[in-house]
């Protein structure tokens, strides 16, 4: 099968990238491409009913495999070998960072998919059929899956059987709608047990921090249904009391500032709230905005510069009766501290430094986070948790810059998950590379993200095409002389190169914020 999928997917790959006139709609009528379209569709859901029976072998052997060593390191006494759920817990984190590598999933993501996939092919085969045949969405198909995993194998598979009958109605619905019939299903099937499951997911409640586009973010609450509604509520009754007081712009602005001015500025409160933010940003950016240079936001990344420049000028420069808080009278007190930082004049990664120490001095962890900005794990999408030797520090890895990256809590347990993880130089390509490598061979690079833009080589002149072939009947033409460049002083040249050879940036002080996503 791998090799006929292999076939296939070489004649398509060739047709994707050099489709020549396929896709030339003089000639074609709009429902030829309405077919190609379906068609598509069709053979995806295939093949995700196929990945998905994948996964679960993949899961499989690799229990076994695990199973097979524990028992030859212990021998004839089988008394000594650790619990199967261990065994099982141990080998499913290998198979989740080798689906995280081979699909390109974040780690948390690739547990999820093999979660998923092991209910609908174990439980569900109802829904596993929908999918193949088109039937629900790939995405509806996992939402419901992932639904109902708080339920045992035969709860589950009464569950399928009632989504399976209620296929016709559920045709044109989105995930959301989907999630809403497993619930209603779970709880004709164990009233009972939702009730614990409630109290359970209450223990549970968090908020996470995800960035957005354009210097944004989104805050959100996980927390009980009623509370939540509440919560909402209050800030709609709040927004537009705003507007019918006069105030301009959209609701939604609204509700945004009055959930600000509760948490950061509350009234009636004697309690002094301090929070530490780190940013990032050049010097130039600081104080000539046409730069083009980006500023940088621990635990977001990378916004524009406009997004914190007038509020830091403000508190940085020094007290002028023109210079005003751009943010009004009533804006919010801001103290900047101001350090220098240095950055590679073509990777645009931060310089390092080195300790003795086993664990990361906070000089040198405020640093890494500064690099990094997030996880290094491969496609991991979490926020900074833990600071990481990538060689252990049990082998030998001295604690370093170098040898240091910043990791979520799922990622630093590298050690069980992956089959090596090492630092890797590339001639071309400088900066700090760290090579992850599952067992499965899949191997992947990450780097950190660069602090400003790097610095691309000068476009190379092209290559002299050789002058034709002459022959006796019909000479080549002769080519006339090109100019001379003049020559260049090495030494001037060497000044322009070393002129660039790192730039000031600027970082006031930081603190670590937001969550993991769940």
């Amino acid at each position: 099968m791998a090799e006929l999928i292999g076939d296939i997917g070489f004649l398509l790959g060739s047709i994707a990238s050099d489709p020549a006139t396929m896709f030339v709609v003089e000639d074609r009528g709009r429902d030829t491409y309405v077919n190609l379209l379906r068609t598509v569709q069709e053979a995806r859901g295939i093949l995700d009913t196929i990945e998905a029976r994948t996964v679960v072998a993949i899961g499989d052997a690799t229990r076994s495999e695990q199973v097979r060593s524990a028992q030859d390191a212990v021998g004839p006494e089988l008394s000594a070998m650790p619990p199967l759920e261990e065994l099982h817990g141990r080998a499913d984190g290998k198979t989740r960072r080798d689906i995280s590598l081979m699909t390109r999933r974040s780690p948390s993501g690739a547990g999820r998919t093999m979660a998923s996939a092991r209910r609908l092919v174990e439980s569900m085969p109802t829904l596993l059929e929908a999918m193949a045949s088109g039937q629900a969405a790939t995405d509806s198909v996992y939402a419901a899956a992932d639904a109902t995993g708080v339920l045992d194998d035969d709860q589950r598979a009464q569950v399928d059987a009632l989504l399976g009958e209620r296929l016709p109605d559920l045709d044109g619905a989105g995930t959301r709608r989907w999630k809403q019939a497993v619930a209603l299903a779970i709880g004709g099937l164990d009233p009972e047990g939702e009730t614990i499951r409630h109290r359970r997911a209450r223990k549970q409640r968090h908020v996470t921090f995800t960035p957005g586009a354009h210097g944004m973010a989104t805050i959100s609450a996980y927390m009980p249904a009623i509370e939540a509604r509440l919560v909402h509520k209050r800030l709609t009754l709040e927004a537009e009391r705003r507007v019918v007081a006069g105030k301009k712009g959209p609701h939604g602005a609204h509700m945004a500032d009055v959930l600000h001015d509760v948490v950061l500025q509350p009234e009636n409160t004697s309690v002094q709230t301090t929070l530490d933010v780190g940013v990032i940003i050049t010097d130039r950016a600081l104080f000539h905005p046409g730069s083009g240079d980006v500023a940088q936001i621990e635990g977001y990344g990378a916004v524009p510069a406009e997004a914190v420049r007038a509020q830091l000028l403000a508190v940085t420069a020094a007290p002028s009766s023109s210079q005003q808080d751009p943010f009004g009278a009533d804006g919010p007190a801001i103290r900047a501290v101001i350090r220098r930082l240095y950055t590679h004049p073509t990777t645009g990664e931060l310089v390092s430094m080195d300790s003795r120490a086993r664990a990361f001095p906070p000089a040198m962890a405020r640093f890494l986070t500064w690099r990094d900005t997030s996880c290094r794990g491969p496609f991991c999408n979490a926020s900074i948790r833990q600071h990481d030797h990538v060689k252990p520090s049990a082998r030998g890895g001295p604690t370093s810059l170098d040898n240091g990256q910043d990791a979520c809590l799922h990622c630093n347990q590298k050690e069980e998950d992956a089959l090596e993880v090492e630092r890797v130089e590339d001639p071309e390509r400088p900066g700090h590379r760290v090579a992850w490598t599952g067992y499965g061979g899949t191997t992947r690079t990450t780097t950190p993200s660069p602090l400003v833009e790097p610095e691309r080589p000068a476009p190379q002149a092209e290559p002299e095409r050789p002058a034709p072939q002459a022959d006796s009947e019909h000479p080549a033409p002769q080519a006339e002389p090109e100019p001379t460049a003049p020559p260049v002083d090495p030494e001037s040249a060497a000044g322009e190169d070393a002129e660039d050879g790192g730039r000031l940036t600027d970082a006031t002080q930081d603190d670590e914020c937001g969550d993991d996503p769940p």
